[in-house]
């Protein structure tokens, strides 16, 4: 059976297809909502159920709890309608959504941005011009049906002629993609993806200063956005706040310094967790997002924007809300789920 959905407070609503899960038609009639892994594992797309009913797929107790199932919250990417149903979601109305396409790109380069970070820059088709927010991410579809999401490390303003993206993987040691990436990926390769996805971007019906929060390569798709800043002439105070273990982490480092002396509203907040004494690190140390809330233990006025390692959006989330007066809805986040992040627990 087909079942209607309708999300309010905005009052849209669309209809699943049978056995299809809600954000999946959501994506399908171009409603957007909140989401992040599609998988069940970061919790981005739970919203609050006011009536109907729905059965959950495989998820993480960590996205959604069996006391918040219980309490009328929902997972969207997860849940399939079993009736009617109305939520209460957070909407993606204000900037429209760009078609999901699937296409051919060719690698234009792979540069080691670290030890273990590369930059790749992927060649679009010239027919065939792909749109996106700033923030949003694509999935590699893989020859087995597998996929991997990453965001666009660039905004869509400087794609360049020929059109390109720029994307920043970060090697994970046994991962299906990223070896391959690693050791076999060369120029001129052509891989498939598929976007753009994801409800993380810049919300600029607000004023609010903001807080950009990343730890290691979760900073491609905070680029993405100052670029975005930059390109728009957009004014608003924004402390960029980005954590890694160690100084090479910051693989950007110069490119923010550079940054920041180009836009006066902006501030630079770089945070190592682990320095050695042969770092000579002298900056601030510690978890990346105790030095938010350091330096605001009030963010009751801010919005915050947090990309990066699963503990860290959490821990941000958390904290943030509980201890600094962060409303919730005044969080936005891309939680960078890995492949074994998204496996069931």
């Amino acid at each position: 059976m087909t079942f209607q959905i309708t999300v309010q407070p905005s009052g849209r609503s669309f209809s699943t297809q049978p056995g299809e899960v809600i954000l999946a038609a959501a994506i399908r009639e171009g409603v957007g909502m909140p989401y992040g892994c599609k998988d069940g594992a970061c919790g981005s797309c739970k919203c609050q159920k006011l009536s109907g009913d729905v059965v959950h797929g495989p998820h993480q107790a960590k996205a959604l709890t069996p006391e918040e199932e219980a309490a009328g919250w929902v997972l969207t990417c997860c849940a399939a309608p079993k009736s009617d149903v109305v939520l209460m979601s957070r909407q993606v109305t204000e900037a429209g959504a760009h078609p999901i396409k699937k296409m051919p790109v060719r690698v234009s380069s792979l540069t080691r941005a670290s030890d273990d970070v590369v930059v790749m820059r992927l060649q679009l088709p010239a027919a065939d011009p792909f749109q996106y927010h700033a923030g949003q991410y694509v999935e590699f579809l893989l020859r087995d049906g597998d996929r991997r999401s990453y965001s666009m490390a660039n905004a869509p303003h400087n794609q360049g002629t020929p059109a390109h993206m720029e994307l920043h993987l970060r090697h994970m040691p046994g991962g299906k993609f990223t070896d391959h990436v690693f050791s076999t990926l060369k120029e001129k390769d052509i891989l498939r993806i598929e976007g753009p996805y994801g409800s993380f971007f810049l919300r600029e019906d607000s004023d609010l200063p903001m807080v950009f929060l990343a730890s290691g390569t979760g900073f491609a798709p905070i680029k993405a956005l100052l670029e975005h800043m930059q390109h728009q002439g957009i004014s608003r105070p924004v402390t960029v706040y980005w954590g890694g273990r160690r100084p090479a982490d910051l693989y950007l480092h110069d490119w923010m310094l550079a940054q920041a002396a180009a836009m006066p509203q902006l501030t630079y907040v770089p945070v190592v967790s682990d320095a050695l004494a042969a770092d000579a690190w002298t900056g601030r140390t510690g978890f990346v997002h105790h030095a938010v809330m350091a330096d605001f233990p009030d963010l009751s006025g801010h919005q915050v924007y947090a990309c990066g390692a699963p503990v860290v959006v959490e821990s941000a989330r958390a904290d943030f809300t509980a201890r600094c007066g962060l409303p919730a809805d005044a969080f936005f986040a891309d939680s960078f789920t890995s492949a074994a992040d998204k496996a069931p627990a």
